[in-house]
């Protein structure tokens, strides 16, 4: 892997895991009824759960990332003693904030896309068997785990047992999220890392 791509995937692991996730999840919450009863599932449906899954993406995740940049500017305010709130956010600061917000909120929002489109398209494709897009759905969460995995220095099978069967953090020990924010954050400390591995 380049330098280039480490440094993207460093910026967007966090944007990218959750937009794939979160895609699946909405695909078949929103698509629960053609998938488990086999009728209806098509690839209109499939395009249209993928947008409604890039949308929300869109907003949740533009809003959390741009609040969390302006926190750290008011924070960095408070440690330079600025007296005047909101400075650093006036300026070329606060347009960057914007931007990298920006940024992260389209890797998700395609990362939604793609992560609700692919189950779905699988069962439309399959007719007779539309709970394929269940094990899809299950599989490419198990291949998120594990690449996750390889990002943070995690166990590989722990990372993809949590994206699979269970929750972040109830297998005991580490919890895998945890890791992969102090990882993303590269200045803070591990706190689990150890016994993540």
């Amino acid at each position: 892997m380049t330098s280039g791509a480490r440094r993207w995937l460093r910026r967007f692991l966090l944007p990218l895991a959750l937009g794939i996730a979160d895609g699946i999840i909405n695909a078949l919450i929103l698509a629960s009824s053609a998938v488990i009863h086999g009728s209806g599932l098509t690839i209109g449906l499939a395009l249209r759960v993928a947008a409604v899954a890039l949308v929300s993406s869109v907003f949740t995740v533009f809003v959390a990332e741009y609040g969390q940049l302006r926190a750290e500017l008011a924070k960095a305010e408070r440690e330079l003693s600025i007296t005047r709130a909101g400075r650093l956010a006036s300026g070329h600061l606060g347009r960057q904030v914007a931007r990298e917000a920006a940024a992260a909120s389209a890797v998700a929002s395609g990362a939604s896309f793609v992560g609700a489109l692919m189950p779905l398209l699988a069962g439309a494709a399959a007719t007779a068997y539309s709970w394929s897009a269940l094990v899809v759905s299950v599989g490419v969460l198990g291949g998120l785990g594990g690449a996750l995995a390889t990002a943070v220095g995690g166990r590989r099978p722990r990372w993809i047992i949590v994206m699979v069967v269970d929750h972040p953090g109830n297998l005991g020990g580490s919890d895998s999220w945890e890791d992969a924010g102090s990882w993303r954050h590269r200045g803070s400390t591990r706190r689990s890392s150890a016994s993540a591995r």
